[in-house]
């Protein structure tokens, strides 16, 4: 739903009041409904609001990719050993996916890079990229 929700806002030409959204589904969903998941996007940072009389004005910061990063950051925060789980994740991905990914890595610019953790010897951990 809240895929849908996001594809009704970029629809709209401009910021959309709930109202508008519910239109734009189709009626399909309670009002109360579209509300919902609009402050539930906007926690996750995927919409912004702005107030318009006594109601909000909503606008996508996100599209449905930007939703599916935002999701996956939010479940890895909440792990506390990242670690496993982006060994995890990435042990899963099919080949093509794996080299998609390692072709975007390579493209972060150094500055966001971290150093590289240092072993108990001192040296950077195995396998670690810089």
């Amino acid at each position: 739903m809240e895929a849908q929700v996001l594809a009704a806002l970029h629809r709209a030409p401009g910021p959309a009041t709930a109202a508008r959204v519910q239109e734009q589904l189709g009626g399909g969903l309670a009002y109360t409904t579209v509300v919902t998941i609009l402050s539930r996007l906007h926690a996750k940072k995927a919409v912004t609001r702005e107030r318009a009389g006594r109601a909000y004005v909503w606008t996508p910061t996100a599209d449905e990719a930007g939703l599916a990063a935002l999701r996956m950051h939010r479940v890895l925060d909440g792990e506390p050993d990242r670690d496993a789980v982006l060994t995890g994740f990435a042990a899963a991905l099919s080949p093509r996916d794996a080299r998609l990914l390692r072709a975007l890595l390579d493209r972060v610019p150094e500055e966001r890079q971290e150093p590289a953790p240092e072993s108990a010897a001192g040296r950077p951990a195995p396998g670690h990229r810089t």
